[in-house]
């Protein structure tokens, strides 16, 4: 199939009868549900279960999507659900590896520094990012889904507000909660590294400390 077929008119070729066109529909978003099953539920085997949940959903109820979104955030929308569902059932509550974050994200975290090699700094990224771990993983549940969603994975505030089913101004409000909860379990850490007794704490203007300054 051509590429330029949108997902709306591969719908309606699917409930014509086009076997063809709900497999092509699928093919382009496997991937991205995938990771995002994985992100929130940090395991290939339930990632698995739910991306197969996922599409039988979609085969199930697509005749049922009133399109007032886009497809991609209405599946997204059915992998959060069929994810958070997971969790429950196995009564986990895991977190996005630091290592997922994408490079952006992360470097408004730590920070860039020439001297990488340096044992401190080293030694300070390895712990900021266990701790980061441990903080996204204390998120409930819904606080945590969209930070995983806005932050980790870059969407919109809209887009996210289609996803979850939220007005915009309450995913905003919730990210904003869930960045405060983040600053205030890693409050220790911060102030660990505006200690002066500290060694080395990280490049002044692009690390740690401000970021933490901006969402305090």
């Amino acid at each position: 199939m051509k590429d330029e077929i949108t997902d709306n008119e591969l719908l309606d070729a699917f409930h014509a009868g086009d076997g063809a066109a709900f497999t092509e529909l699928l093919s382009r978003y496997t991937e991205k549900a995938y990771n995002l099953a994985y992100r929130l539920t940090r395991s290939k085997e339930d990632s698995e279960e739910v991306i197969q949940d996922v599409f039988v959903t979609v085969y199930l109820k697509s005749q049922s999507f009133e399109r007032k979104s886009a497809f991609s955030s209405w599946l997204y929308r059915i992998t959060v659900n069929t994810s958070y569902m997971k969790l429950r059932k196995n009564k986990q509550t895991q977190a996005v590896s630091f290592e997922d974050l994408s490079p952006g994200v992360r470097d408004s975290w730590i920070g860039k520094d020439s001297a990488s090699s340096d044992i401190n700094y080293l030694t300070a990224r390895h712990q900021l990012r266990d701790r980061l771990e441990e903080a996204i993983k204390s998120l409930p549940d819904d606080y945590r889904m969209i930070f995983i969603l806005r932050d980790v994975d870059g969407l919109s505030s809209k887009e996210v507000s289609e996803v979850m089913g939220l007005s915009v101004a309450a995913v905003k409000s919730r990210l904003h909660r869930s960045r405060l909860m983040l600053r205030k379990r890693l409050d220790k850490f911060y102030r660990d590294y505006q200690s002066p007794d500290r060694i080395y704490y990280g490049p002044k203007g692009t690390g740690f400390l401000e970021y933490c300054d901006q969402i305090h």
